[in-house]
């Protein structure tokens, strides 16, 4: 039996270097755009959940990372883990319309607001404690052979 997370690591791993959150929004954008559904639903969450789980959605949103807070809603809706993609919109909220891609604009807004998070890093540990979002990840992965 493999372990958790395995799976759906498969499927991104292929493809990981083929999209940079480094560079510009624009590049960011076009890069994701070629990867199929199921790839972008589980690049997108995985850097998610990784930078939150490591360090809070300030870390997420203050590093590169945070260019792919929407699609990160949406990997996690595609994920079946809609409490984790409303915490994401929760945590987004704290930003300008449109949501800023780039970085130097989110580290403006983190520099005025502090750390709003805390409570919202708390409720999304809790929602994807125990490998949840692993297994989630997996489950979802193996419903497309084909990714």
């Amino acid at each position: 039996m493999s372990s958790a997370g395995q799976l759906y690591w498969s499927v991104i791993e292929p493809i990981w270097d083929k999209v940079s959150i480094y560079g510009s929004p624009d590049l960011f954008l076009h890069q994701f755009s070629n990867l199929t559904e199921v790839q972008r639903h589980l690049f997108a969450s995985h850097w998610c959940q990784s930078e939150v789980r490591n360090g809070g959605f300030h870390q997420f949103f203050s590093n590169s990372t945070g260019v792919l807070a929407p699609e990160a809603v949406a990997g996690f809706r595609a994920l079946g883990l809609a409490e984790c993609a409303a915490l994401v919109q929760e945590a987004m909220k704290h930003f300008a319309r449109p949501y800023p891609r780039e970085t130097e604009e989110r580290l403006a807004k983190l520099e005025l607001l502090g750390d709003p998070f805390d409570a919202i890093d708390d409720r999304f540990y809790d929602a994807i404690r125990n490998d949840g979002y692993e297994k989630a990840a997996d489950e979802y992965a193996s419903n497309f052979s084909a990714a």
